[in-house]
Formats: structure tokens, sequence, C-alpha cells
């Protein structure tokens, strides 16, 4: 199974960007997605950025994950 979490873009240069996962901070490869910018939010599996999703998806990702910890 794979788990991908939901993260705020904060800064994006060079095809990296800065990401805010719950306070918890990290660079990850944005590559895989264009226009990306900051205050974006994105899903992250292994270090990339595998899609943009809205906040209102990002709400449901950090309450679902919440029930489950």
């Amino acid at each position: 199974m794979c788990v991908g979490l939901s993260a705020r873009v904060v800064k994006v240069q060079d095809g990296m960007a800065l990401v805010d996962a719950g306070g918890a901070r990290r660079e990850i490869s944005a590559q895989m997605l264009s226009e990306l910018e900051p205050g974006d939010y994105v899903m992250v599996h292994a270090g990339i950025a595998i899609a943009k999703i809205t906040a209102e998806d990002e709400e449901e990702t950090d309450e679902l994950m919440e029930e489950l910890f």
C-alpha cells in the first residue's frame, strides 16, 4: 500500500519545492507538476509532488489521517 501526504507549497525553485506538511518542512521534487506556486497544495509520495489538490482536499486528508492515528 502506498500513502501520499498532503502539503502546502512554501517555495518553488529549479524544479524543487519546499513544502509544509503539518508544520514539518521538507524539500521535494516538483518536476512532475507544471505551474506550481507558493500557497498551492500538493499530494506528496516518496519525495515527489505527484498531484495538485485543493485546500478542501487537504483538509479532508488531514481529518482522515487524524482518525487513523
